[in-house]
């Protein structure tokens, strides 16, 4: 057994290819896009402004048989005031010994930079895919929502790792919830206590100034959050941009008070089911199939729901479900996600069971001490 740090790009090529290897046959497994994983895991994510990262192969009589990245996220550490560490990408063959090498390849490269604790797993952050899928095996992931094998639960037990959290995601059955009155009733009585409200969708022809008013709602809402971590204006702007392609705009909205942005939801429809068949490449091929089967989707992905401290508690997002659901059964969608969800935030899962959301799959963050 041999555990390198990948040190030039065919390797790293290596690292990014490896999971077909690992998920070879499994139907649920939703191949990544190629492009997408070498722009997340290079240089020119911004989020490497504020953070730095090692990935190492696990190698065994010359043939790789595992992956991981240790990843140190500076405003974190500035944030929670602790010295956290994380690992991520984490993949590995039915191999013990490998699942611990990797580990522990991690584990000493953070704490020789003086972290205290190593969690994960984060690809690479809180703001992207996290977790190992602990309920919900049978059916294929959401889209930006992890798959794992189940037996990555049992190698991090036996290395050593505690749970740190769960992750809950819910569905729902959008023509239940929309068809319903009582939603209806209370958007009646938030809009008569709230006259200056007013909830709309996404004006795609003013992008830039949608964004900063997300900006203004995100770094608000999320404050509290256990593991959150404000994103740069650089990081929102990344990310919008390789997420503005997807949008639907009827799915994006914008709430506002008095003029003034209060809160934002978007969702987006679940475009694994389109990448499910294009093996991770887009080139001409690739890019006709996403087109045609993007027409046959037939579920969304709730992302984020974010109302600002100040007016919540108040019915927004309510508000805010109701007009998308409502979009979305227009279009032809049936089934909606509202994912991940603190298991401790009540709040949010009080939202998603009024929405007739039932847990549906479950997935799990560990850590120990270094």
């Amino acid at each position: 057994m041999q555990i390198e740090q990948i040190t030039d790009k065919r390797d790293l090529d290596r690292f990014i290819r490896f999971p077909w290897k690992v998920y070879d046959g499994d139907p649920n497994w939703v191949p990544p896009l190629l492009s997408e994983v070498k722009f997340i895991l290079g240089s020119t994510n911004p989020f490497f402004e504020h953070a730095e990262a090692a990935y190492f192969l696990a190698r065994k009589h010359g043939e790789i048989v595992g992956r991981i990245a240790a990843i140190i996220d500076r405003n974190h550490i500035a944030v929670h005031n602790e010295q956290a560490g994380f690992f991520g990408f984490f993949e590995c063959l039915p191999d013990p010994e490998a699942a611990d090498g990797l580990l522990q390849a991690a584990s000493h490269w953070l704490k020789a930079r003086g972290m205290d604790i190593m969690r994960g797993p984060m690809n690479p952050s809180t703001n992207d895919e996290c977790g190992f899928l602990l309920e919900g095996f049978d059916s294929p992931p959401m889209i930006m929502m992890t798959y794992t094998p189940a037996y990555y639960l049992d190698y991090m037990e036996r290395s050593g790792l505690s749970k740190a959290k769960d992750l809950l995601a819910y569905i729902s059955v959008i023509a239940d919830v929309s068809a319903g009155d009582r939603l209806e009733r209370l958007a009646t009585a938030v809009r008569e206590k709230m006259p200056g409200l007013v909830v709309r969708p996404a004006n795609m022809k003013k992008f830039r100034a949608e964004l900063d008013a997300v900006k203004e709602v995100y770094n608000s809402a999320w404050s509290r959050n256990w593991g959150f971590v404000p994103m740069t204006d650089k990081e929102i702007e990344s990310m919008a941009k390789r997420l503005k392609p997807l949008i639907v705009p009827e799915l994006l909205l914008m709430a506002e008070v008095d003029g003034k942005p209060a809160g934002f939801y978007m969702a987006v429809p679940d475009y694994n089911q389109v990448l499910s068949r294009i093996n991770g490449r887009l080139g001409p091929l690739g890019v006709m199939k996403f087109l045609w089967y993007s027409r046959t989707i037939s579920d969304i992905r709730v992302l984020t729901v974010g109302v600002k401290e100040e007016y919540r508690k108040r019915g927004i997002e309510a508000l805010l479900y109701l007009q998308s659901f409502k979009a979305a059964k227009r279009k032809g969608y049936q089934r909606a996600e509202l994912s991940w969800i603190l298991e401790d935030n009540t709040l949010m899962k009080k939202g998603c069971e009024f929405m007739g959301g039932k847990v549906y799959k479950k997935y799990r963050i560990y850590e120990k001490r270094l």
